[in-house]
């Protein structure tokens, strides 16, 4: 039987987390079949009163790098891409295949708002949603989680795992990191730098760190694990100052876990 939008309604009441700013990470497919798909899902927390942020990342607008960094996680060895000389702007509706379906919703959907950053962009919808994602800079990727931190929001993951929690990598900044460089072009065409996160893949070894902090829901066929921000982010960063290759994939030879395992790049 399909998921139908009071469904997922009664899932955010039992979460408890009507009327409060949300991140959603999702697996719309996890819920089996939905009523509407991912429009339903947005209404539904849009109706409960909520402000939904997601990520919302377009690949398309990186450039080559321009300089040499230290602990950069990029081999420098490699041959860059070709440049495609576009250039992002808050109104476009670009996103990236990988990001899924209710960020893809949220992204066309009238009255949301995007963060200005042209490879990492955040995007929300509901009453906060302009304050939360207007303090996205270039070189600030992840202010728009500081902001949930002051607002006593949570992070909700839709049939997903750490590995796609987002706000980690914000913790890896609490945490004493220095965010990764890349380059892009801003919207007077001048290259500009940009920051971003490393590889999550290891991220699912935080659980043991933030499961006390934990509750869970189920709606349809789909796990839902709510989690306090404030609290999450800060048991992440201390998890990392303690054991900085706690964050670290499977593969001894991945440069982005590597550099960032040693405090990322060297300025």
């Amino acid at each position: 039987m399909a998921v139908t939008k009071n469904d997922i309604r009664k899932g955010i009441v039992e979460a408890g987390i009507s009327g409060e700013v949300v991140c959603v990470h999702s697996s719309l497919r996890s819920f089996g079949e939905v009523q509407g798909g991912a429009d339903t899902v947005v209404d539904a927390f849009l109706e409960e009163g909520c402000t939904v942020l997601v990520p919302s990342f377009s690949y398309d607008y990186y450039i080559p790098r321009v300089e040499v960094i230290a602990q950069n996680g990029i081999d420098y060895n490699e041959e860059p891409f070709e440049p495609n000389g576009k250039i992002y702007n808050v109104e476009t509706t670009d996103i990236s295949s990988d990001m899924g379906a209710i960020p893809r919703a949220i992204v066309n959907k009238a009255g949301r708002f995007r963060g200005y950053h042209p490879t990492n962009s955040f995007s929300a919808i509901g009453p906060y949603a302009e304050s939360l994602v207007s303090c996205q800079t270039p070189e600030d990727v992840y202010a728009p989680f500081q902001k949930m931190m002051e607002m006593n929001g949570h992070i909700i993951m839709i049939g997903v795992g750490l590995t796609k929690m987002t706000a980690i990598h914000h913790a890896e900044k609490l945490s004493g990191r220095e965010l990764f460089i890349c380059w892009a072009l801003d919207e007077n065409g001048n290259t500009i730098r940009i920051r971003e996160g490393s590889c999550s893949e290891g991220f699912g070894k935080l659980d043991s760190a933030v499961e006390k902090y934990e509750k869970r829901v189920n709606v349809g066929n789909s796990l839902w694990r709510i989690f306090p921000i404030k609290e999450t982010v800060k048991a992440c960063a201390e998890a990392i100052k303690k054991d900085p290759s706690i964050t670290h994939c499977d593969d001894a030879n991945c440069i982005r876990c590597n550099d960032m395992q040693k405090g990322g790049p060297v300025l």
